[in-house]
């Protein structure tokens, strides 16, 4: 097996394992730095396969952005962690089953997809190209994006905001 490979199915495990386990963590603070590690191997993924900004765009945007915001939120609403089981007992199955029927389902249609076979075109293009389309032809998702973050963070502050006769101050 090329070394190329190799690498792939470490990443590709190393993300699926850390996924897996932010999935799991009871501990928010856990789970965000779980998914830290998880978006670190895409990225990886994106470089090995050649696409640098877009392996730039993963560390910044969603490992260094999103992910600091995710932390800031969870820090300000102080969540506790509940002591309960993770899965109470009632929901294993039923998700045993889904994870089941989706593996399935997705194993059929990668053996039976006639252009699996087939290889991608490569489409390249440079940072500055891909910003000036995303500006000028989907402005409008780049604005709305940015303005559901905006929300998101004045809802944090508020649901994080300690009554008035409660705390130090």
């Amino acid at each position: 097996m090329p070394l190329f490979n190799l690498i792939f199915f470490a990443i590709a495990a190393l993300i699926v394992a850390s996924t897996g386990i932010a999935v799991t963590r009871r501990n928010l603070v856990h789970a965000v730095i779980y998914l830290i590690f998880g978006f670190f191997g895409s990225a990886f993924l994106f470089y090995l396969f050649g696409a640098t900004f877009l392996a730039a765009l993963m560390v910044i945007v969603y490992a260094g952005a999103i992910m600091i915001l995710f932390l800031f939120i969870i820090m300000m609403l102080r969540v506790e962690s509940p002591e309960e089981r993770l899965f109470p007992p009632r929901q294993i199955l039923p998700a045993v089953l889904l994870a089941a029927a989706y593996a399935v389902i997705g194993g059929l249609l990668l053996l039976n997809d006639p252009s699996g076979a087939a290889p991608l075109a490569e489409a390249r293009t440079e940072p500055a190209v891909f910003g000036r389309y995303l500006f000028t032809q989907s402005w409008l998702a780049v604005e709305i994006t940015s303005l559901l973050l905006l929300v998101a963070m004045i809802g944090a502050l508020l649901a994080g905001k300690r009554p008035a006769g409660e705390g130090g101050e």
